[in-house]
């Protein structure tokens, strides 16, 4: 049963789970694939801006939201107590599912890459699975055990981090052999390419990479004054990784040939052996694994909140919410530990990360709609921290976001239809839940 500890993590430690969440696979692969269609440094710098400029509007609105219902479990909390409980249900369903199962499994499994690369090509298929494997398993063991060990890794591995993206990025720039000619200056072009298709398409592998910025609010209820310190984690934790994101992809596009990138995912690779040679190039991939062991981290311990709030308020789910002495939900994280693993292991979890980024988007467009009817339906509820620029900073993220679903849902049917059917498995995983639990009451 829910432990009574009172033992809470930290700011420091809140906003780096916050950078560590974002912080992985997506801005080590993405411009490869931005390049097949973008040319223009200009504009592949502007994607990189307005998705941050996306992830700010939708952090500080759920900063508002996490102030007024202050409770683990992020979109979960909010959208049970706002629309219906199903709503909640079907969103914790989606984040424990698709949100960090799957995404701690990637980035475990691009850690073994990045980390094996190093080595001959002939190393063994099963190294990369057992190494990915063993890394969640670990983190797993480490989170379950207390705050202070729990809080302490995060906070190591995140500095670590952000330290090598800035070393990566000074040394690049001023060791790279021969600089490239590309021009981030606007030029005539770029303003049919910030409206395009093709910019629309970038802006999915972006909306992507940025995913994250709301892990906050799965903690909320283990962290010191939530009500004060949320709003400032969730927008400092952004803005900082927006500052990164555009500083790593100014040094990948100024050290490295757009060919040599173009339709490759190892970017991060080819621009360090631009910058540094072959054997540069070859650490790189040790580096970037140990960054990518900070993003597995953070999944690991933000996820199974939402699996721990879920068993608080279902008496048929009720094992999850189960803690140790520590008040640490051991069960939640056992469990997200296994689905990932298993997704390891068998593979197969890459069909679903191609829909991923739309069933999160469609997450998160519905919760920031939520603050317009919570402000309507309650508007005398306290509200210590109201989002800043409202109303014009949900309706910019609803309106990128919107923009990015509807262009999934046309050129993508397939992605998009897979994503509105974990949904639809939620609701009906929702109402046998819901059933169960009533008969056990009775």
């Amino acid at each position: 049963m829910p432990g009574g500890s009172n033992r809470k993590f930290r700011f420091t430690t809140v906003t780096a789970v916050v950078i560590a969440n974002m912080v992985g696979t997506g801005v080590f692969t993405s411009l490869g694939f931005q390049l097949l269609e973008i040319h223009s440094g200009f504009a592949l710098l502007a994607l990189w801006a307005v998705g941050g400029i996306s992830a700010l509007c939708g952090a500080m609105t759920y900063a508002e939201l996490g102030a007024a219902l202050p409770r683990s479990g992020g979109e979960y909390n909010f959208l049970a107590r706002i629309f219906h409980p199903a709503a909640g249900f079907v969103s914790g369903w989606v984040s424990a599912t698709i949100g960090f199962a799957g995404p701690c499994a990637l980035a475990a499994m691009t850690f073994a890459a990045y980390a094996t690369s190093v080595f001959d090509t002939g190393t063994s298929p099963w190294v990369r699975p057992a190494l990915a494997a063993g890394l969640v398993i670990a983190l797993g063991l480490t989170h379950a055990s207390n705050h202070r060990t729990s809080g302490g890794t995060q906070v190591v591995f995140t500095v670590l981090k952000v330290a090598v993206i800035v070393v990566f990025c000074v040394a690049a720039l001023m060791f790279v052999g021969e600089p490239q000619s590309t021009s981030f200056l606007p030029v005539a072009d770029d303003g049919g390419t910030l409206f395009s298709a093709e910019f629309a398409v970038a802006l999915i592998y972006v909306s992507y990479a940025y995913t994250g910025w709301n892990v906050a609010t799965y903690l909320s209820s283990e962290l010191e004054d939530p009500q004060r310190n949320l709003p400032i984690i969730l927008f400092s934790g952004t803005a900082v990784v927006m500052l990164l994101y555009v500083a790593l992809n100014y040094v990948f596009l100024s050290v490295a040939p757009m060919e040599a990138m173009r339709g490759e995912v190892e970017v991060g690779y080819i621009a360090a052996r631009a910058a540094f040679g072959d054997v540069g190039g070859r650490l790189t991939g040790l580096v970037l694994a140990a960054l990518l062991v900070s993003t597995v981290s953070a999944m690991t311990l933000a996820g199974p909140r939402v699996l721990q709030v879920i068993g608080e308020d279902f008496h048929a789910l009720r094992f999850f919410a189960r803690t140790n002495r520590d008040g640490i939900p051991t069960v939640a994280i056992y469990t997200q530990t296994a689905l990932s693993v298993i997704f390891i292991l068998s593979a197969g979890f890459e069909s679903v990360l191609v829909f991923a980024g739309f069933t999160l988007a469609l997450n998160s467009f519905v919760t920031v709609l939520s603050v317009f009817v919570l402000r309507w339906r309650q508007p005398r509820l306290p509200r210590p921290y109201r989002t800043f620029g409202y109303p014009v900073t949900p309706l910019l993220y609803l309106v990128l976001t919107g923009w990015t679903l509807a262009f999934v849902l046309v050129n993508k049917p397939v992605e998009g239809l897979f994503g509105l059917g974990v949904i639809a498995a939620g609701l009906v995983f929702y109402l046998v839940s819901a059933r169960a639990s009533s008969a056990s009451r009775s």
